[in-house]
């Protein structure tokens, strides 16, 4: 029986000639050139198929979040009571990968609290639209604000500058004070927005 011979174990030859490790470095130069050239045009992504949406996304979706506050408000957006506005196209805030948690934001429920409930998640407060009631009780005028201050009589009115040093309500009253050096701290009425009046008896 004829025993084969045994392959002859395989060298790589370190001489100066290296044949081998040209062609390696060849093969690998041309590869990457290849490789770079598909990147830069876009067939790479191509022939390896495009990206899920979930990865491609890369900003929360705003439209779910008008979504959700209707949703939580039960009215639709721009009637009162419900948000009185979309949230605003230019926020970029990372995709929420939770459910969103709502919530009613202020003492008067004037706006409704948006949360993404993750470590490093965001906040923001989506307005809403008052009712002519809730619109009546807001307060016409806030603490700091320049007023007109009227003494109203019987058949005269005299009108001076002053400041308000509490926001009230049309028709509550506030304390206030006129721009007189020393003036004393008067009691007025909320007439409007920017003016209050003392009735004298």
């Amino acid at each position: 029986m004829t025993i084969p011979a045994t392959p002859a174990p395989f060298v790589l030859s370190l001489s100066k000639d290296r044949p081998f490790f040209v062609r390696q470095r060849t093969a690998v130069r041309r590869t990457r050139q290849c490789f770079d050239k598909l990147s830069m045009s876009g067939i790479l992504i191509a022939g390896f198929g495009l990206a899920s949406p979930a990865l491609a996304q890369t900003t929360a979706d705003l439209d779910a979040v008008d979504r959700a506050v209707a949703q939580f408000t039960g009215v639709a957006q721009g009637q009162p009571g419900g948000a009185a506005m979309p949230v605003d196209r230019r926020l970029r805030l990372v995709p929420c990968r939770v459910p969103l948690a709502l919530g009613w934001h202020g003492l008067r429920r004037d706006s409704v609290e948006v949360l993404c409930p993750v470590a490093g998640g965001w906040k923001l407060y989506v307005p809403i639209a008052l009712t002519a009631v809730a619109a009546a009780q807001a307060d016409a005028i806030s603490r700091g604000d320049a007023v007109s201050v009227s003494v109203i009589g019987d058949g005269f009115a005299v009108s001076q500058g002053g400041e308000a040093l509490e926001g009230g309500a049309v028709g509550s009253w506030i304390k206030v004070r006129t721009q007189s050096p020393g003036a004393p701290v008067l009691r007025a009425r909320v007439l409007r927005p920017g003016a209050v009046g003392i009735d004298l008896p």
